[in-house]
């Protein structure tokens, strides 16, 4: 066994590594079936060998893509899932992993809806099952246009029970409640959540584009935003326009950081909140529960709203659909209504 030594790649292909003279290629747990069962696949002990060994492994693949579910699952891992986000990554790869388990050995051909059907019927988690659905989808609408089969096996023939939207909106005096809390310390803290309150409530950004916003992204004309949801994808660009409270909920943020940072909301080191591997924001959720046990403990308040919740406060206060949907950036408006508009709707009675 070679020994444990963490892989350099440059300036090899990603995965590569050279170690005691000989190249070895570390594939991703989920695919090491295609490797002999193997964390380092040695490729060769130069690097004309390596290309050819790694070609021919690749050649093997493109073969057999459409043999079974499970290849085709291999090309979706290779294509497809990197080219999506860190965390998106994780949940395709996880839901992958348990679909290989019931169809990896399938011929994509043999699929039909009742098996999707069974599936989710014999699975203990329904909504994870859900979940996994739908990358499995995803995965065959692929296969569609890489030729691998002629028509989606499913898709508008499995119609799964979803689990009903959050329905939780959070009042306007819920919040001026909320924005009464005295800080107990000069920067960060509960300043900190409310500078960003208000720039939630005026923009409805999700919350990791909200944390990622730098000084830089401040201009003349308003603050510019690539929503990372959609950066690797339509790779939609959106400009806040500057209005008298836009600019006091920057200057507000800026005020209260708690170190010099080019980030608009930072830690008291100066970095940013969200984790650049992981693409989770641990340190800033801990602050948001810290201040919402606050809000329950010394406010009227009584029933707790999530960080979520002012997303969907958003949607809800637009004066129409087709303005939620641009405010929260949706590409499909049924999303936007489906989840986001939580008022009821009011409607004149007829004559």
């Amino acid at each position: 066994m070679p020994p444990k030594r963490k892989p350099q790649n440059k300036p090899l292909p990603s995965r590569w590594t050279l170690d005691g003279g000989t190249y070895y290629y570390i594939p991703p747990k989920d695919q090491r079936h295609r490797w002999d069962g193997k964390s380092w696949f040695p490729l060769g002990k130069n690097l004309s060998d390596a290309y050819k060994a790694w070609a021919a492994r690749m050649e093997d693949a493109a073969s057999n893509n459409g043999s079974t579910i499970g290849a085709l699952m291999d090309r979706y891992l290779l294509e497809v899932v990197p080219t999506v986000g860190v965390r998106t990554q994780t949940e395709y790869r996880r839901a992958i992993k348990n679909l290989r388990i019931t169809f990896g050995e399938v011929p994509p051909d043999d699929l039909e809806p009742q098996h999707v059907y069974q599936y989710v019927d014999k699975r203990s988690s329904k909504p994870a099952a859900k979940k996994e659905v739908e990358v499995f989808s995803a995965m065959f609408t692929k296969a569609v246009e890489w030729g691998v089969i002629r028509a989606h096996p499913f898709k508008g023939e499995v119609r799964l029970a979803g689990s009903k939207p959050r329905d939780r909106y959070v009042e306007d005096w819920e919040l001026e409640e909320a924005l009464s809390l005295e800080p107990r310390r000069r920067k960060g803290s509960v300043g900190m959540v409310h500078a960003y309150l208000r720039l939630k409530l005026l923009t409805g950004l999700r919350q990791k584009d909200l944390l990622l916003l730098k000084l830089s992204d401040c201009k003349e004309d308003g603050i510019h935003v690539t929503p990372s949801k959609t950066k690797n994808s339509t790779g939609k660009r959106l400009i806040y326009e500057w209005s008298d409270a836009l600019r006091a909920a920057v200057e507000e943020a800026k005020m209260i950081r708690p170190a010099l940072s080019p980030y608009l909301f930072c830690n008291k080191f100066g970095h940013c909140y969200v984790d650049p591997v992981k693409e989770t924001a641990k340190g800033f959720n801990k602050i948001w529960q810290n201040f919402i046990a606050r809000v329950l403990e010394d406010t009227d308040v009584t029933e707790r709203f999530t960080e979520h919740d002012l997303r969907a406060k958003v949607g809800s206060d637009a004066e129409s659909l087709r303005r939620a949907q641009e405010l929260l950036a949706h590409a499909d408006a049924r999303m936007t209504n489906r989840v986001y508009r939580r008022k009821p709707e009011r409607i004149s009675p007829a004559r």
